[in-house]
């Protein structure tokens, strides 16, 4: 794919809507793409940025207000993304669906990918779902976020990929109290190193490697099937919610993020 072929596939993809049976005129597109031009050498993911449902699934059946909490989305998540990639002036690809309709960082057909229960809450529009039900979440909403993953990469060459994520402070029934994590596998010296610049900045923050979450190929999908397969520079960053839910906290850690990010950039080779 040439250079502006995978920059207008990119537009394309932020364009598109009522493509299918699942997704109607009146839906938005699932993805969005931010300075997709950009050459540069990094990308940002933020793969649960939105908590949209299509219309055509009734709004999953869900206790009102429920869409709206960490089970619906990664709050706060968006915002910060959308303040790094402005920062760094570099590609960041949005999703936009709710990680409950399909969660585009769990491989198709994993347990987590449509789960029929999150944090005690079930979720009755993924109860007793076809495999035709499930073709068409991955078809319309999780396979637009991979392929423009994938267009990303072949628009110009980038050597590092950071995704970011939230978490809530209280799950099932436990207070996590680290301040933000930083998830990876193979690349322990990337995560290690965004640790210590935030460290050096912010030495009253409590960080954490591969907490609160552990990589793994039966529940992760952008860590397996891009940055490690591509050998690529990365981390998921996690940040815990409560310091993302006002414009202070997002450029609190927009401020922290950014400068940890060039650093790493820096001193790529």
């Amino acid at each position: 794919m040439t250079q502006s072929n995978a920059i207008d596939a990119s537009h394309a993809r932020n364009a598109r809507q009522g493509t299918g049976p699942l997704l109607g005129a009146q839906d938005p597109a699932p993805i969005e793409v931010c300075h997709a031009e950009s050459a540069a050498p990094l990308l940002l993911l933020c793969e649960h940025a939105g908590q949209v449902v299509p219309q055509a699934l009734g709004g999953l059946g869900l206790p009102e207000g429920a869409i709206d909490g960490h089970i619906g989305w990664d709050i706060g998540a968006e915002k910060l993304a959308r303040a790094l990639a402005e920062r760094l002036q570099c590609p960041l690809i949005l999703q936009r669906y709710s990680r409950l309709v399909i969660d585009c960082n769990r491989p198709p057909g994993s347990e987590g990918s449509i789960p029929t229960l999150s944090d005690d809450v079930p979720v009755p529009g993924n109860m007793g779902l076809t495999a035709h039900d499930r073709h068409l979440r991955q078809q319309e909403i999780f396979d637009p976020m991979n392929d423009a993953i994938t267009a990303a990469f072949e628009t110009h060459p980038r050597h590092t990929v950071f995704s970011i994520h939230s978490y809530t402070r209280h799950f099932q029934g436990e207070d996590r109290q680290w301040d933000a994590g930083f998830l990876t596998r193979q690349d322990v010296k990337t995560a290690q190193g965004l640790m210590s610049s935030i460290s050096n900045a912010a030495p009253e923050l409590t960080l954490a490697l591969n907490q609160p979450y552990q990589i793994d190929d039966a529940s992760d999908w952008f860590i397996p099937q891009h940055a490690e397969a591509r050998r690529l520079q990365h981390a998921l960053i996690e940040v815990r919610n409560d310091h993302l839910r006002d414009a202070d906290g997002v450029a609190r850690w927009a401020g922290l993020l950014a400068p940890a990010i060039r650093s790493i950039l820096e001193d790529t080779p």
